[in-house]
């Protein structure tokens, strides 16, 4: 059984001002109370006077080429991380494959399970990877979750976002150390059927944090 493990950070692309610490605060995940940084009429990703003001639906504003910058690389708010679009990955192509099982899984008695299997032909990294042209090796991942209405839930929200190509990536596996390879793309799962909640069941609390996981991917019910 594979261990899940973490994918590449992602990498936003500069704006024409370089960024300060401040910024770097300023881009983490805020509540949406109040348009931050316009009180002063400062854009908050390059510090400096709001030049052709964009406003998003989410009433933050910003310069209109720093907020099209970051759109390149993930189209959602740097202050409240609203998503403005779908975002799309760069998980290599593959499939993803479900069966219902009758076992239960350990604090889901009550019910049976799904079995999740990720498989991915070797390839050759295309200009989105982080090596074009190098290859990369076939891999096969399996996971499981509970058959409750929210395991359910999640399982519609993991193909949303398998289709979506966000979850896996190519780039350095966290597990091995190896680069070149298929790995996560920081959407947690269960590896194993049991063993606790690093890498299986009982974890009480996992179907919740892998849900807000895949909203700050942009993967929701209601996109």
């Amino acid at each position: 059984i594979q261990e899940a493990g973490h994918g590449e950070a992602e990498t936003e692309t500069p704006c024409r001002h370089k960024p300060g610490k401040q910024n770097k605060k300023m881009m983490e995940n805020t509540p949406n109370s109040h348009p931050v940084g316009e009180a002063s009429g400062k854009c908050v990703i390059c510090l400096d006077k709001i030049q052709e003001k964009k406003t998003l639906k989410c009433q933050h504003s910003f310069c209109s080429e720093c907020i099209d910058s970051v759109f390149n690389v993930k189209p959602a708010c740097p202050i409240c991380n609203t998503f403005h679009g779908v975002y799309t990955g760069t998980q290599p192509k593959g499939t993803m494959t479900v069966t219902r099982n009758w076992q239960s899984l350990p604090g889901y008695e009550r019910c049976g399970s799904f079995t999740i299997q990720y498989s991915f032909p070797a390839g050759i990294q295309g200009p989105e990877h982080p090596n074009p042209g190098v290859r990369y090796s076939s891999t096969t991942r399996v996971a499981f979750l509970p058959a409750c209405a929210e395991g359910e839930k999640v399982l519609r929200l993991l193909k949303k976002a398998f289709d979506r190509r966000l979850v896996f990536t190519v780039g350095r596996s966290a597990t091995t150390g190896l680069n070149n390879v298929i790995t996560w793309n920081d959407i947690h799962h269960k590896t194993s059927t049991s063993g606790g909640p690093d890498f299986g069941y009982p974890d009480p609390g996992y179907l919740l944090r892998v849900q807000e996981e895949l909203r700050l991917k942009g993967v929701t019910e209601d996109d």
